[in-house]
Parts: C-alpha cells; sequence; structure tokens
C-alpha cells in the first residue's frame, strides 16, 4: 500500500504489533489515582485484548430475536442478546444498508459478558422511519439517544459501525452520560475520494443526480437480491467466501424484505447524501471537531482492506480522540464485526476490562 505522511508506517506497525498486543497489560504507576490515570495518554495503537476463552463462531446461527420497542418516545426494531445478568450492557449500531443483524456474531461472542442491543436504525431493517425523518447523522444520533434514555438502563457501551460509527460518536459527544465506552467500527469519517469503486454499484451515485437518477434508481429497482447481496459482500469484505451460505442466503432474504417496504429507497438515497454533505462541515461542526470533544474511553478498529472508508483515516481518527487507542486487522475490509468477528470481541472485550480497572 502506498505511504504518506508516516501513515501507512502506522498502519503497518499497529498490523504488526498485533500478536504482541495481546498480552500487553497496563497498570497505574505507583501512586497514581484514578483521575490521573485518565489524563495520561496511552500509547496509540497498543491495545489489551481479552484473552479468555470465546464461544465458536457459528456461521448457521441464525439472527438473535428481534421485536418492536417504543422507548423514550420512539419506536425501534431490536435484536436483543441475553447476557449473564450483569448491570454492563453493548449497544450496536449497523452501517449505511445494514440492519441489526449485522452484529449476530459480535453480539454473541460477547453474550458471554453482557446483554447485548443491536438497533435496526429510521430507515433501515424493520424500523420504520417517523414521518418527516430526514436520515441526517444528528437526526439519528437524537433517536438512538432517545431510546436509550426511555430505557433507564446506564450508562453502554457503544459500538457502531461505518454510519453507525458516526451516529455513535456524536452520542458520545453530545451525550456522555449515555456512553461508557465507545467503540468504531470502520467509522464514516470524512472521506471525500470520488472514486465509483467506493459503491456496491456505481448506478448508485448517479441515482443521486437531477436528469439521469430516475433512470438510474429504476434500473437499480430491477437488481435482483442475489446480485445486490454479491455486489455488496464484494465491495465490504476483503474476502467474501467467508460469508456462509446460510448466512449469504439470509442476506438475500433480508434484502429483498426491506427493499419491498416503501421507504427504503428514500431511506438510502437520503442517508447516504445527508452523510456526505455532514463531511463538508467546518468549524465546531467538522468531525474531527467534534470527535475531539469525546471523553468516553474510545478504541477504533479498521481494516486494511476497507474499500468503503479509506483505512488511511484510521491513525487520525484514533488520534484526534483523547482517550482513543487503534487497532488495525490485516486483510480485512469495511465490516470487521462480521469478517473478523473473534478479533473484534476480544478487542472490545479488552476495552471493557481495562476501563473497569481504570487502565485504558
Amino acid at each position: 500500500m502506498p505511504t504518506s505522511n508516516g501513515v501507512g508506517e502506522q498502519i503497518e506497525r499497529a498490523g504488526e504489533q498485533h500478536a504482541t498486543d495481546r498480552r500487553e497489560r497496563y497498570a497505574h504507576p505507583v501512586g497514581m489515582t484514578q483521575h490521573t490515570a485518565a489524563t495520561v495518554r496511552a500509547p496509540l495503537t497498543r491495545i489489551p485484548l481479552h484473552l479468555g476463552p470465546l464461544p465458536a463462531v457459528r456461521p448457521d446461527r441464525a439472527p438473535w430475536p428481534g421485536s418492536t420497542i417504543r422507548s423514550g418516545g420512539v419506536t425501534l426494531h431490536v435484536r436483543l442478546t441475553p447476557g449473564p445478568g450483569q448491570p454492563e450492557s453493548a449497544v450496536y449500531l449497523h452501517g449505511l444498508g445494514g440492519s441489526a443483524t449485522n452484529f449476530t456474531d459480535l453480539a454473541g461472542l460477547v453474550a458471554g459478558r453482557m446483554a447485548g442491543m443491536a438497533l435496526d436504525l429510521p430507515g433501515f431493517g424493520r424500523s420504520t422511519p417517523p414521518p418527516g425523518f430526514d436520515y441526517a447523522p444528528d437526526s439519528y444520533a437524537e433517536v438512538v439517544a432517545a431510546f436509550l434514555t426511555g430505557r433507564r438502563s446506564g450508562p453502554v457501551h457503544l459500538v457502531g459501525n461505518s454510519m453507525g460509527g458516526a451516529v455513535a460518536l456524536l452520542i458520545a459527544v453530545r451525550y456522555p452520560h449515555l456512553v461508557r465506552t465507545l467503540t468504531l467500527l470502520a467509522p464514516a469519517m470524512p472521506d471525500l475520494r470520488v472514486n465509483p469503486g467506493r459503491v456496491s454499484d456505481p448506478r448508485v451515485a448517479l441515482a443521486l443526480l437531477p436528469l439521469v437518477g430516475d433512470r438510474m434508481r429504476r434500473a437499480l429497482a430491477g437488481t435482483s437480491p442475489q446480485e445486490r447481496t454479491e455486489r455488496i459482500m464484494r465491495l465490504c469484505f476483503a474476502d467474501p467466501s467467508v460469508v456462509s451460505v446460510v448466512r449469504r442466503a439470509a442476506a438475500e432474504q433480508e434484502l429483498a424484505e426491506w427493499a419491498a417496504l416503501e421507504w427504503a429507497t428514500a431511506a438510502m438515497n437520503e442517508s447516504t447524501g445527508r452523510l456526505v454533505r455532514s463531511w463538508l462541515a467546518r468549524g465546531p461542526r467538522s468531525w474531527w471537531r467534534m470527535a475531539a470533544d469525546v471523553r468516553a474511553p474510545a478504541l477504533v478498529v479498521w481494516g486494511t482492506a476497507d474499500k468503503v472508508v479509506s483505512v488511511r483515516k484510521a491513525p487520525r481518527t484514533a488520534a484526534v480522540l483523547p482517550r482513543g487507542r487503534l487497532f488495525v486487522l490485516p486483510r480485512t475490509g469495511h465490516v470487521p464485526q462480521i469478517e473478523r468477528p473473534s478479533s473484534v470481541a476480544r478487542a472490545v472485550l479488552g476495552l471493557v476490562d481495562a476501563v473497569n480497572h481504570y487502565r485504558w
């Protein structure tokens, strides 16, 4: 991979440190208090990984049961993962075009430690968008914050992938009392490269344009769920063959179900447009400025083979977070929680363990 400004070197070092960092443990220097420990910056690419046993990943596991829940004045479809009865819980936010099922494996691996709640964001999965919903990142953050506030379950371990990572970051900035830890999986930080290879189908970009947009949207509507699923997997995975036949069939069925909903096209188009426009913000609304205001312990996970949001954004994202650390996974695409669920689970649980012992 070409390098510039030392970014490539940082990424390579992060990958090389994976094996040694598995046994890394951090302790306070003698006399260090909880307050001073939180203000000392740890090495960016050294993270403690959970070394305890994890259940085997089951490629035929069905998605966790889902139901529609009303909380805090909003209604969302949610998939709940039972835990061991501990007060801690994890909340998972999917990316653009995804759903709560994107966290089936990760939630299962983490369930031995804590219960999980994967949300379908409004307009995706089975969450019907409220009337007048504008699909802006700010609006998603408000909905999720209201939902979590209504649950009154205390601060959560918030995990977001891609657009869900951007939403999670906004929640951590604006509602810090809701977030115990923040894990960003290939978050949708500003990346304005013009590259048709960043979308599953080049016609998606054309569908947003005047004049040709209507024709492109009609053409996309005629694409079979099987072809759409294949295109998405080629885009989002470094190695699409890791997806089992059972999971692929389930993804095709879910995509067909979602695409048949009257609001699906608007949700995809508007969410994409609003997210990209938010990347142009300057001043206090710049994503980089907002990330600098996150006070929660934060973990950034990125794959070196991410085609959607460049891994070159990874070191800057982790560095701008005041308590951020970076974990780079080689040969991994845009959905590390699906492609490398065990590695991501060990990183998430390592973060939780370290924070609970004031070692992050």
